[in-house]
C-alpha cells in the first residue's frame, strides 16, 4: 500500500496513526516536529504526508512552505492533523500547498478514508 510519514510532536497521536493505517496496510515513519519531518520527507518517497500544525523547532506550515518549494514534492499530498479549527488558519495552509485538514480528535474511519481518497 502507501507509503506515509506522519509528523506530529505527540508521541500518542503518532502511534494512533500508525495503529489506524498499519493495520490498513500502509507503511508509517515517524516525525517529531516540521525539521525531522522535511529531513525524513527528503531522505525517502512517501505518498502522502499528515503533519500537526502547531509544534516546536519547525512549525506544520513552515514544513509544508520548505516542501513545496522543492519540485519532487509537487504531487505529495499533504493533510494537517491538528486542533486547529480556524478558517484564516485553514485558508494559509491552504495557500502554503496542504491538500486537506483533519481536525482533532479524528474518527479511525475518517483518517482511513481520507487515506483511500489521496492515495491511488
Amino acid at each position: 500500500m502507501a507509503q506515509i510519514l506522519t509528523v506530529d510532536d505527540s508521541p500518542s497521536v503518532r502511534q494512533m496513526i500508525k495503529l489506524v493505517l498499519g493495520p490498513a496496510g500502509h507503511q508509517v515513519a515517524e516525525a517529531a516536529d516540521g525539521s525531522e519531518g522535511m529531513a525524513k520527507a527528503k531522505s525517502q518517497t512517501f505518498d502522502l504526508i499528515i503533519t500537526d500544525l502547531n509544534m516546536p523547532v519547525m512549525n506544520g506550515l513552515e514544513m509544508i512552505r520548505g516542501l513545496r518549494a522543492l519540485p519532487s514534492f509537487a504531487g505529495v499530498p499533504i493533510v494537517f492533523l491538528t486542533t486547529e479549527s480556524d478558517d484564516a488558519v485553514k485558508q494559509e495552509a491552504k495557500a502554503a500547498g496542504a491538500t486537506g485538514w483533519i481536525t482533532k480528535p479524528f474518527k479511525p474511519e475518517q483518517l482511513l478514508a481520507v487515506v483511500a481518497k489521496l492515495v491511488r
